[in-house]
């Protein structure tokens, strides 16, 4: 049986040369500890469940969309103490990123986005910088910022907390252990005001503000809470896919919405 059509690595040549791919999404994630918990792959698995959800509802709209093999390896320079982290750098990130989006503008694919899942990710600059040699029109958004966790979820920690845990407790429960045997996620903060308050902003050293690698409880955690979660982040994915799909390049602004 075909595969999804929406799906790159489920797609033959024959498929791929007969469509007229409108936009393609680069899923990127991470390898890293998450709380006793949950697999290394958190990051991984959930932007490439939310990304393939996301283009068949898009797909179903009848926006071209294809979603590309998800990176599972991210900026991880701040746990590299934690066993089996696995970083790459900024820098080592950057050409990666290079050498996908040349391959893509040469062969004809007019838009880009990068679905990031992983904190440690900062592609804005990168697109700064790539862009002006591009016909291909490049955009990022982070999964985990687009749907107000505080209207689902009693806890907001941001790593392997509430959140993340009820996620993969809805899409791959057999890989999460018993909450029982999760830590707790008790997280130091900054001691400097400005850092604390976000204003400012440094980098956090993992090992020394969690002894368990997370940041925030789970405890709390449901498949239900992450099931509302990842129909609606899919849901605003989609739309935007949609409209991404619709627009052209060469004429993304104007003085007022609507005009």
């Amino acid at each position: 049986m075909a595969g999804n059509p929406y799906i790159l690595a489920e797609t033959t040549w024959k498929s791929i040369r007969e469509t007229d791919y409108e936009v393609a999404v680069l899923p990127w994630g991470a390898t890293e500890a998450h709380n006793y918990h949950l697999p290394y792959g958190t990051d991984t698995l959930e932007t490439e469940r939310i990304a393939a959800e996301s283009a068949r509802l898009a797909w179903s709209e009848g926006a071209k969309v294809v979603v590309l093999p998800t990176v599972p390896f991210g900026v991880n320079t701040q746990q590299l103490d934690i066993k089996l982290t696995l970083n790459l750098n900024p820098s080592t990130q950057a050409m990666m990123l290079e050498d996908f989006v040349h391959g893509l503008d040469a062969q004809g694919i007019r838009k880009l986005v990068i679905l990031n899942g992983h904190g440690g990710n900062d592609f804005r600059q990168m697109i700064r910088e790539l862009q002006v040699d591009l016909e291909l029109f490049l955009c990022t958004l982070n999964w985990y910022d687009i749907v107000p966790t505080d209207e689902l979820f009693e806890e907001t920690g941001d790593h392997a907390a509430e959140m993340e845990t009820s996620l993969m407790l809805h899409l791959a429960p057999e890989l999460v252990l018993p909450l029982s045997e999760a830590g707790r996620g008790l997280a130091k903060n900054f001691r400097i005001e400005a850092l604390r308050e976000r204003w400012a902003w440094a980098p956090r050293k993992w090992t020394e503000i969690s002894s368990d690698s997370g940041v925030g409880d789970p405890s709390r955690a449901t498949a239900e809470k992450g099931q509302r979660y990842f129909e609606e982040v899919t849901r605003k994915i989609a739309g935007f896919l949609v409209e991404l799909a619709k627009a052209d390049p060469s004429d993304l602004y104007c003085w007022e919405f609507g005009r």
